[in-house]
């Protein structure tokens, strides 16, 4: 997924997949499909609220610079007064947040650090200074083909997983309508084979290429079901386990691709599907996207700030939410 724009200041199951699914949904009748929108650390946005969160995902913890150190963004300190107090101020409604690491831009610690421990302790250090026991993993580019640090990353996970038996674990990947591709089913099966519990894989519905400008909610539902045929066979689970483990998430409004936009239609399109299927949670990229340009944006072009759509106010949002 993009970043915000920065502030200027298989085997014998070693891996195995939690059947009840992320740390605050199981997907099932008793607990029903959450919304948990990707959000930004750095800066609250008046839609940060609506359709009341269960999970803000907080965007992105990289390396800081060229060192093994996480930051938010590459910018601020994990530890940063400004991060802690908007990070209270997420959670005041009750919601809880969940760390993410890597994303589109920057580097992921997974490049800078040069041993699973330390990494793990960069990992660990993110997550204490923002109370959280939920780790998102989202790896793309050039870093999901690199397995090196795929196998890297695993092996830390592994380690902050024996030392923190509560922490769930997100792997975020692209996704086609036609599934995973072979690098994202690589990254699981190294999460499988050094023993990493993974809780969802969340699925990126978005930015599949030029040639894909059809209906968008209609790619979402394939590439679900697509990459749900792949979870049972990577993970050896049974069907419920697999949708119980999945999440989508969507890049609202005008895509980064020419000819994809995803309208408040294929949301209620998706939030229905997921629901049947008992997914996990659904959420989309971003809060801070979720309203209307004001007139005189180009409106072909994907904006940091809006939708590119009309819209409400946190319409997206209540749509997700369901």
């Amino acid at each position: 997924m993009r970043s915000f724009v920065k502030a200027t200041a298989g085997i014998a199951m070693l891996f195995v997949l939690a059947a009840s699914g992320c740390a605050e949904n199981s997907g099932n009748a008793e607990s029903p499909t959450s919304y948990a929108p990707y959000v930004s650390a750095l800066t609250a946005a008046e839609t940060d609220t609506a359709g009341s969160p269960t999970t803000y995902n907080l965007a992105f913890v990289i390396a800081d610079g060229t060192e093994c150190a996480p930051s938010w963004s590459g910018v601020y300190g994990v530890d940063d007064a400004t991060v802690a107090s908007r990070i209270a101020e997420l959670k005041e409604s009750g919601a809880t947040v969940r760390v993410s690491f890597g994303g589109a831009s920057g580097d992921e610690l997974a490049a800078r650090c040069g041993s699973a421990s330390t990494l793990a302790k960069a990992y660990g250090a993110a997550l204490d200074a923002a109370g959280s026991t939920q780790a998102d993993f989202d790896i793309e580019g050039d870093e999901l083909s690199d397995s090196g640090s795929v196998d890297l990353r695993s092996r830390a996970i592994a380690l902050l997983q024996e030392e923190r038996m509560d922490l769930s674990v997100s792997f975020t990947l692209p996704v086609m309508p036609s599934g995973l591709d072979e690098d994202g089913i690589a990254l699981l099966n190294s999460a499988n084979n050094h023993g990493v519990q993974v809780s969802t894989v969340n699925l990126m519905t978005m930015n599949y290429g030029e040639s894909y400008d059809g209906d968008m909610g209609e790619y979402a539902l394939a590439a679900a079901k697509s990459a749900h045929a792949q979870l049972r066979d990577v993970f050896g689970t049974s069907s419920a386990t697999a949708w119980r483990a999945m999440a989508l998430t969507s890049m609202i409004g005008v895509n980064d691709v020419d000819g994809e936009t995803f309208s408040l239609q294929d949301a209620a399109q998706v939030r229905e599907f997921a629901e049947e299927k008992g997914v996990a949670w659904v959420s989309m990229w971003s809060t801070v996207r979720d309203q209307q340009c004001a007139q005189g944006d180009a409106e072909d072009d994907a904006q940091t700030d809006c939708s590119g759509v009309e819209q409400e106010d946190g319409e997206f949002a209540s749509v997700f939410a369901g």
